[in-house]
């Protein structure tokens, strides 16, 4: 939640050569059971808010209770907002905080055969641009979303969680948000990386 709140700061003020998004939607994954609904929060939650005030607001909406992980149920309500919203032309990036460890009755969590029930189909012609980031899974289960999901048209990219702990070394704990280069410079080369396209 704390690099959550960073990462976010950064974007809506446009740091360090961070894009600014114009729109911003955070949800959670999932719930206490599967297709369970979630409220996505649009980016007027975060206006005139500092990153203690973020962090605080996502640790009080997100809190770790929910026992279902339902990738499916969370990428159709985002393509029921991207059509909603006319979105359909705007490059689209979803941000993926998560083990990447879906939940399937009847399968061991981790299971490859569990990866392979994750639809991405739903997202494949929302925009010509659409990028899947997952951070903080493990190498194994990256390689699952990269090997075992089909895709076509949408970028993936995963930051493990070995890498992830390390954006805590970039803060300077005396410098302003502002002043905080070194971090935006790492989310840009680590997390924001810019993925290819796959070739069809």
């Amino acid at each position: 939640m704390t690099f959550l709140a960073y990462y976010l700061y950064g974007h809506v003020n446009e740091l360090g050569g961070l894009a600014r998004t114009r729109d911003l939607f955070v949800a959670a994954i999932g719930g206490k059971d599967n297709n369970e609904p979630k409220a996505f929060r649009p980016i007027h939650e975060f206006a005139e808010k500092n990153i203690a005030q973020m962090e605080a607001d996502l640790r009080r909406w997100f809190p770790p209770t929910d026992p279902w992980t339902d990738f499916n149920a969370f990428f159709r309500q985002v393509a029921r907002i991207v059509k909603e919203r006319n979105l359909l032309l705007t490059p689209i990036t979803i941000m993926l905080v998560s083990d990447g460890i879906p939940d399937v009755a009847g399968l061991k969590p981790g299971a490859p055969d569990s990866f392979k029930t994750i639809d991405l189909s739903v997202l494949e012609f929302l925009a010509k641009n659409i990028t899947v980031r997952l951070i903080y899974a493990s190498p194994k289960v990256g390689d699952h979303w990269r090997r075992l999901i089909p895709r076509q048209r949408v970028r993936f990219w995963a930051v493990e969680r070995e890498v992830m702990i390390g954006w805590r070394a970039q803060v300077h704990p005396d410098a302003d948000p502002v002043s905080q280069v070194q971090l935006w410079k790492w989310v840009r080369d680590n997390v924001d990386y810019r993925v290819r396209a796959r070739g069809l």
